[in-house]
C-alpha cells in the first residue's frame, strides 16, 4: 500500500479500516445481507476500494462531501465506507423529500457527488444535483469493474468528519450534525460493552432507513465484532415478511420504532414462528407507550427488551433500559450509557432538584463535533459546556430517567405544565386508540389548551369525546385532560417514526 504520513494526527482507526481488517482476517463470513443475498467482507473490501478509487479519480479528496440519495441497499453501504475510506464526508440523503428539500442538503452540504438509484433519480434531476451524478444499477456496476482495485492508504485521522446526518427537521430547516470517526466509533464500542454482547450475537437486523442515524450507527457494532448486518427493504412496512426474514436470517438482535413493534405484536401467528434466536429485541427513535412495551414482553419472552434513547447529535444513544429493568422500570428511558454524562437542568444551568423536570443535558465523546455551517446554532447547542438535548426529563431516586416531553412541545396551560408524553402514555392505553398525539392549541381563557389527535383500532366504531374524557380523569389531574379530541386515519410521521407536531398544529389549530 501507499502510504503518505507517518505523524501522530493518523494513528486512530477509522470506521473504513474495520472492514478491511475483517477482509484480512475473516475475508469469507457475511458482511452484509440484503433481500436474500449477501457480500462477504473481502466482496465489500474490494468494492469499497474501487469505489474510492472511482471518487477520487472524479477529484473527490478529504473533506469533500459525498450525498447518497437512494433506497436501502448493499451499495448504500458501500458509499459510506468509500466515502470514509478517502476522508470523505457520507451525507446521507431522506429519499422521502421533495425535489426543493433535497436541493437545500445538497446546497447546504456543498456535496460534489451525489449517488441515486432509479427511484430517486428523478427527485435528485429536479433538486439540481451536483457535477457527478452515480446511478445504483448498471452503471454503478460498470464504473467499479473499471476501476483500479490496488487499495490505496489515505491520510484520515479518527477526528475527521465521517457523516454529516441532516437532522429530522419537524421545526424549521434541517441542521447537518457533523459526526466524527471517533464519535461513531466510541459509540459502537460503549454500545458493544454496556449491552454485553456475546459471541453467538452475529446477526443484526436494523428496520430503518440507511439515511437515518438508527442504521448508520446500528450497523457498526457489527462491523467492529466481525458479524452481519442485515439491511431492510425499503417501502411499505410489512410486519409479516418482516417476521419472515427475522426467522431466515437467524437474527439474534433487531430494532424497529415503535410504530413498527405495533405492527409486528398484531401480526396473529406470531407466537406461532421460530424466533428462539432472537436474544434482544430493540426500540428508539420515538415514544412508545407502556402498553405496546408490556405487550412486546409477553411475546419475546426469550429475548432482552432494550429502549434506546438519545439523538442523532449524540451518535445517537445516550441512555438504555434492559434485562429485568425493562419490566421493573417500565416507561423508564434508563441511565446513561457507557461514556456518557448527563445532568438535569434548568433555564438557567442549575442542576433541579431529584424528581423534577428538566432539561438533559450531555457530555460523551459520542456527541457531534458541530452543526454543519452554523456556529451561532453550535454555540448555543453547547452553551454552559453541555450539548443541550431540548428533551425534558426527570430522575427517580435510583438514577432512573422518565422523558415527559420535548421541550419545544411542552403545553403551558393556565400557568400549568402539561407534558404531553404522560398524557399520550394514558390515552394509548385506552382499548379503542391505536395511536395518539397531543398538541397545544390557542385558548381564550387558559392560553394553551391540550387538543389529542388519533387513530382509532376500529376505524368504524372510534371512542366517544366523553369516553375518552372519564377514561383521562379518571387516571390524571384534569388541567391535563384533552378540551378536544380529533380522530384521523393515521398519525403524520417523519421516516424515524417521530409524530410530525408541527403537521398537526397546521391542520388542528383554528
Amino acid at each position: 500500500m501507499q502510504q503518505t504520513r507517518h505523524d501522530t494526527g493518523w494513528r486512530g482507526m477509522t470506521i473504513s479500516d474495520q472492514l478491511a481488517r475483517h477482509a484480512r482476517t475473516t475475508p469469507d463470513v457475511a458482511a452484509y445481507r440484503f433481500a436474500g443475498t449477501g457480500r462477504s467482507y473481502a466482496e465489500v473490501e474490494d468494492r469499497v476500494t474501487r469505489l474510492a478509487a472511482v471518487l477520487t479519480g472524479w477529484g473527490v479528496r478529504h473533506g469533500d462531501r459525498v450525498a447518497v440519495l437512494a433506497l436501502n441497499g448493499l451499495e448504500v453501504v458501500e458509499c459510506f465506507l468509500a466515502a470514509a475510506r478517502i476522508g470523505a464526508i457520507a451525507v446521507p440523503v431522506n429519499f422521502r423529500l421533495a425535489p426543493a428539500e433535497v436541493a437545500y442538503v445538497l446546497a447546504d452540504s456543498g456535496a460534489r457527488v451525489l449517488v441515486v438509484d432509479a427511484a430517486t433519480a428523478a427527485t435528485a434531476q429536479q433538486a439540481g444535483p451536483p457535477e457527478h451524478v452515480l446511478v445504483v444499477g448498471s452503471e454503478y456496476e460498470a464504473a467499479l469493474a473499471a476501476a483500479d482495485p490496488t487499495p490505496v492508504e489515505h491520510e484520515v485521522g479518527d477526528t475527521d468528519a465521517a457523516f454529516l446526518m441532516y437532522t429530522s427537521g419537524t421545526t424549521g430547516r434541517p441542521k447537518g450534525a457533523v459526526l466524527t470517526h471517533r464519535n461513531l466509533l466510541m459509540h459502537a464500542f460503549s454500545h458493544i460493552t454496556h449491552l454485553g454482547w456475546a459471541p453467538d450475537d452475529r446477526v443484526t437486523l436494523y428496520g430503518a432507513p440507511l439515511f437515518h442515524i438508527a442504521a448508520v450507527a446500528g450497523m457498526l457494532p457489527n462491523l467492529l465484532l466481525g458479524g452481519t448486518f442485515v439491511v431492510t427493504r425499503s417501502g411499505a412496512f410489512d410486519p409479516a415478511e418482516t417476521l419472515d426474514e427475522i426467522v431466515a436470517e437467524q437474527v439474534s438482535s433487531c430494532f424497529f420504532v415503535p410504530a413498527a413493534w405495533q405492527a409486528i405484536v398484531d401480526v396473529p401467528d406470531l407466537p406461532a414462528r421460530d424466533l428462539s434466536r432472537l436474544r434482544r429485541i430493540s426500540w428508539g427513535a420515538a415514544p412508545a407507550s407502556t402498553t405496546l412495551l408490556q405487550r412486546m414482553l409477553d411475546l419475546f419472552p426469550q429475548a432482552e427488551l432494550v429502549t434506546a434513547f438519545g439523538q442523532t447529535e449524540c451518535s445517537p444513544v445516550t441512555c438504555f433500559l434492559r434485562g429485568p429493568d425493562a419490566v421493573r422500570k417500565i416507561g423508564s428511558v434508563g441511565t446513561p450509557m457507557l461514556n456518557v454524562e448527563v445532568r438535569v437542568v434548568d433555564e438557567a444551568m442549575r442542576d433541579v432538584p431529584q424528581g423534577e423536570v428538566g432539561e438533559i443535558v450531555y457530555r460523551s465523546p459520542m456527541v457531534m463535533r458541530e452543526y454543519w455551517g452554523k456556529p451561532a446554532e453550535t454555540a448555543a447547542a453547547f452553551a454552559g459546556g453541555w450539548f443541550h438535548s431540548g428533551d425534558l426529563v426527570r430522575q427517580d431516586e435510583e438514577g432512573y430517567f422518565y422523558v415527559v416531553d420535548r421541550k419545544k412541545d411542552m403545553i403551558i396551560s393556565g400557568g400549568e405544565n402539561i407534558y404531553c408524553a404522560e398524557v399520550e402514555d394514558v390515552l394509548a392505553a385506552h382499548p379503542g386508540v391505536a395511536e395518539v398525539a397531543l398538541i397545544g392549541v390557542p385558548d381564550d381563557r387558559w392560553g394553551e389548551a391540550p387538543l389529542a389527535v388519533l387513530a382509532a383500532r376500529d376505524p368504524a366504531a372510534p371512542p366517544t369525546a366523553a369516553e375518552l374524557t372519564a377514561w383521562c380523569r379518571d387516571r390524571m389531574a384534569h388541567y391535563k385532560c384533552p378540551r378536544e379530541f380529533h380522530v384521523v386515519d393515521a398519525l403524520p410521521r417523519n421516516p424515524s417514526g417521530k409524530v410530525l407536531k408541527t403537521d398537526l398544529r397546521a391542520s388542528h389549530t383554528p
